[in-house]
């Protein structure tokens, strides 16, 4: 399929041709889901705690008689219980991250490039470079182009004067061409990709 190449002044300064074994996949939901939650187990940090039995400071002395008192057997005041005692399964520290065979990430990262270009949401731009680092002169080409919620992907070095002036734009994500992954381009709403990033992709992914 071929797609428009655009510039940051809004003007059509080509045509690419997109491999449809890369961006032209039909939707699989399934497959972005597991893409996502791997990536979001992978980052949590597992930190949660709380005190068991073992952990709770206090006495080792048995509260009372086993027998003859009429009431419930207990053994430690550090029971779950008792007030103060600790608490029976509760989070402990570990890592939640899991594993995702290679072969479906990189289907569900097709998958995503997909989708994008399905639902006419996908731009390539020619080249994300600038003369000076102005944010606002960025910012007004980005609304001209109607880039108000968009990830762009850059080549594999980043030019610092676009990285300085997009930083500070709200909603707006710029990241190398190694960097792409399924969850930042689905929590964006326009995918932009430099012609360099394409031709990264489409090497990378077929």
């Amino acid at each position: 399929m071929k797609l428009s190449v655009t510039s940051l002044d809004n003007t059509t300064v080509g045509e690419i041709e997109l491999d449809d074994k890369v961006f032209g996949l039909p939707m699989r939901k399934d497959i972005l889901a597991r893409a996502v939650n791997w990536q979001l187990a992978k980052r949590r940090q597992g930190t949660h705690k709380a005190k068991t039995v073992k952990d709770v400071s206090g006495t080792t002395k048995k509260p009372h008689a086993q027998k003859g008192t009429g009431r419930a057997r207990a053994g430690s005041l550090r029971s779950a219980q008792f007030r103060g005692g600790g608490v029976v399964f509760g989070p402990v520290v570990r890592s939640h991250a899991h594993d995702l065979p290679k072969k479906v990430r990189k289907l569900a990262l097709k998958v995503a490039l997909s989708s994008k270009q399905a639902d006419g949401k996908l731009v390539v731009l020619d080249a994300a470079t600038l003369k000076g680092a102005k944010t606002k002169d960025l910012a007004k080409r980005f609304a001209k182009l109607g880039w108000v919620n968009a990830l762009l992907i850059g080549g594999a070095t980043l030019d610092e004067n676009f990285r300085r002036a997009t930083a500070n734009i709200r909603e707006i994500d710029l990241l190398p061409q190694q960097g792409v992954n399924v969850y930042d381009i689905l929590r964006r709403d326009t995918l932009v990709l430099t012609k360099d990033a394409v031709v990264h992709l489409e090497a990378r992914l077929k």
